[in-house]
């Protein structure tokens, strides 16, 4: 069974059906909102709303750890994590969708580790790769099976948020390599490497990225509703199709 971190465009109940809610506690506090455990598309899924029933949690604010623990506490596989991003590659502009493999993290203060007390001791995760490649080569598959193009591959860029990002800031990091500007993918995927979870990122470009494009002077906040509610409808189908042949694997895991 897989998981799914993210907000728009799964939390009505006719893409995840067949819901229970169950509180989770955990070490760390609880996670920013009950496991929605149910159906999408059929086959069994636990998905997690990263920023709260209400859309309380700003991105540094977001209860990462334990958000991460209960779904390992929950017995899942591995974590498809939704993310909406800025865009700096030319290929994604609104709309685009993208499975990155790479990550630079310009991000601070952020809960990022279990081993952080002399208690838990020290633990050395390699992050050469930081999103699981069988994990990103299933969900490009499933993509292309239903017709749906996303780019694979790409650097993305975790920013502290919540504000978005100047236009200089926007430069720097298409001078580092970044394809992408996002909040929450940082660190969310080294705790789940901790965890030993498979974690990657299905990013969703809500907009051009500051001083780039149509948002060379300025971002339009009115225009990204209609770009996310568009593009999540893919996401969703990429993410029932994955799931769908996974449970295939697993005979009898769908019932």
């Amino acid at each position: 069974m897989y998981a799914l971190i993210g907000g728009s465009g799964f939390t009505s109940n006719d893409v995840v059906t067949d819901r229970e809610e169950i509180e989770m506690t955990t070490p760390y506090g609880a996670p920013s909102a009950p496991l929605v455990f149910g159906r999408l598309g059929g086959t069994p899924i636990v998905f997690l709303r990263r920023h709260g029933v209400n859309h309380q949690f700003a991105p540094h604010r977001v209860p990462a750890r334990a958000n991460l623990w209960a779904l390992k506490q929950a017995g899942v596989e591995g974590v498809i994590a939704v993310a909406t991003v800025g865009g700096i590659a030319a290929d994604m502009g609104p709309g685009g969708i993208a499975l990155p493999d790479q990550l630079i993290d310009y991000t601070w203060g952020r809960e990022a580790t279990y081993y952080d007390t002399p208690e838990a001791g020290v633990k050395h995760v390699d992050m050469t790769h930081p999103f699981d490649r069988t994990l990103s080569a299933g969900l490009a598959a499933a993509a292309a099976r239903i017709g749906r193009t996303v780019r694979t591959g790409g650097v993305y860029a975790a920013t502290q948020g919540p504000r978005l990002e100047t236009a200089a800031e926007v430069e720097r990091y298409r001078r580092d390599g970044a394809d992408m500007i996002g909040m929450t993918v940082y660190p969310e995927c080294a705790l789940a490497r901790e965890l030993g979870l498979a974690y990657a990122p299905v990013c969703v470009s809500v907009n051009h990225a500051a001083g780039i494009g149509t948002s060379n002077e300025g971002i339009d906040f009115e225009s990204l509703k209609d770009t996310v509610a568009e593009a999540v409808v893919s996401v969703v189908d990429i993410a029932k199709a994955f799931v769908a042949f996974e449970a295939l694997k697993t005979p009898g895991a769908a019932r």
